[in-house]
């Protein structure tokens, strides 16, 4: 885990060839699915890193709705492609820094941030303008 988001650097902004989505949703359950929907609808992704991708943009919505995202707050996901990577953002209004847990055997919760760990091939937390912060992913993704 990184905790400086020094990763944001990584990306050139101007390069043409990057793909780029931004896009808030509400503190609502169905904004988990509306977040992969969105990712599966702009990115063309190799299917293997696509369902990466998306599981682990779900495991950043979850935890944003369940521990940063105060009542009433949205959160904000951006998603950008490119150089052979993915960048997953997701920006909530909530001051606890997220941390992985260690689960017993027979906890239902408590594992995404490991699954974020062992997938992702970078992950971190950044501050944002304004209260909260952003928790952050890349995935290597081969481009077609």
């Amino acid at each position: 885990m990184n905790l400086d988001g020094e990763q944001l650097d990584q990306y050139d902004h101007r390069n043409r060839r990057d793909q780029h989505l931004t896009f808030r949703l509400p503190s609502h359950p169905r904004s988990v699915g509306r977040a992969r929907e969105a990712l599966h609808a702009h990115f063309d992704l190799p299917e293997e890193p696509g369902e990466i991708a998306a599981l682990l943009l779900s495991e950043l919505v979850t935890n944003a709705l369940r521990h940063g995202s105060p009542p009433g707050r949205e959160i904000a996901v951006t998603l950008r492609r490119g150089d052979g990577l993915l960048r997953v953002e997701v920006e909530d209004a909530g001051d606890l820094l997220p941390r992985p847990r260690d689960p017993g055997l027979d906890d239902e919760c408590g594992r995404g941030l490991a699954l974020v760990a062992a997938l992702a091939d970078d992950w971190g937390v950044a501050p944002r303008q304004g209260p909260g912060k952003r928790v952050w992913l890349t995935l290597k993704v081969p481009d077609r």
